[in-house]
């Protein structure tokens, strides 16, 4: 039977100021990309989204980004390898404390926004990222796009690595995701996003923005948790691929 993980960005209210349905989500996912307060997130969000996230069976992650809180992590930051190194140490290192008094442990890393897209040609900003998980837990798999210099680092660094796809977010015909700032790179309908999901995973091809079908291999899907149809693209996803017989199952 082919299986498949589905992950969500969490985690990213702030104070009084929320948003997604963290609940709703992780009733639908199987893996928990848990904000660790640089680009959102506080430490009672944080706590709560773990918690949730425990009690629907979910696995939880560290998503780690650069210091860029009034940014949403969208906006590159010009670290050094080590200030980043650091940055990402601090990161896991504060969820896992938060993951444990909840109960549970924080079962994998990945990198968030503008960090994630760095992450894919920037070797320093890449190997920061290694680095760091490396120090804390070197048995901690990431997540990343394929092809990119973090995942190549990872796997000659000995850490275990997951080949993400988005169900979301529109790719170029190189494989890498579409700018937020360009037209068409964010996808909201929950048929499509479902439709586009079902031939990664069984397929193993999307359609690019250019109109080309590439190849796309994927261990774990991503279905962003923040966008205003979040938990219905989650359920049809979801639906639509157990119709078909692809168990939903945490990759780790």
């Amino acid at each position: 039977m082919t299986h498949i993980d589905l992950n969500s960005d969490v985690g990213e209210s702030f104070g009084r100021w929320e948003l997604g349905d963290d609940d709703a989500v992780l009733e639908v996912v199987t893996s928990a990309n848990v904000a660790c307060g640089f680009h959102a997130g506080d430490p009672s969000t944080l706590a709560r989204t773990c918690r949730s996230a425990l009690a629907n069976g979910v696995r939880i992650g560290a998503q780690v980004s650069y210091r860029d809180l009034a940014g949403f992590g969208r906006r590159f930051v010009d670290a050094t390898q080590i200030e980043l190194t650091d940055d990402v140490v601090y990161q896991i290192g504060g969820l896992q404390a938060i993951a444990r008094a909840a109960g549970g442990t924080v079962s994998y890393v990945k990198p968030h926004g503008a960090l994630y897209n760095t992450a894919v040609h920037h070797d320093v900003h890449a190997r920061a990222v290694v680095e760091a998980i490396a120090a804390v837990d070197p048995h901690l798999p990431v997540l990343g796009l394929p092809g990119s210099r973090l995942l190549e680092i990872a796997r000659d660094r000995g850490i275990p690595t997951v080949r993400e796809a988005f169900a979301d977010r529109a790719y170029h015909s190189d494989g890498t995701l579409v700018s937020r700032r360009e037209p068409g790179a964010v996808l909201d309908d929950p048929a499509v996003v479902a439709g586009r999901v079902m031939r990664m995973v069984s397929d193993g091809v999307v359609d690019s923005i250019d109109g080309d079908t590439i190849r796309i291999d994927v261990d774990s899907v991503c279905l962003h948790g923040d966008s205003p149809a979040a938990v219905a693209m989650a359920v049809a996803t979801r639906e639509l691929l157990t119709s078909e017989g692809i168990e939903i199952t945490p990759f780790t």
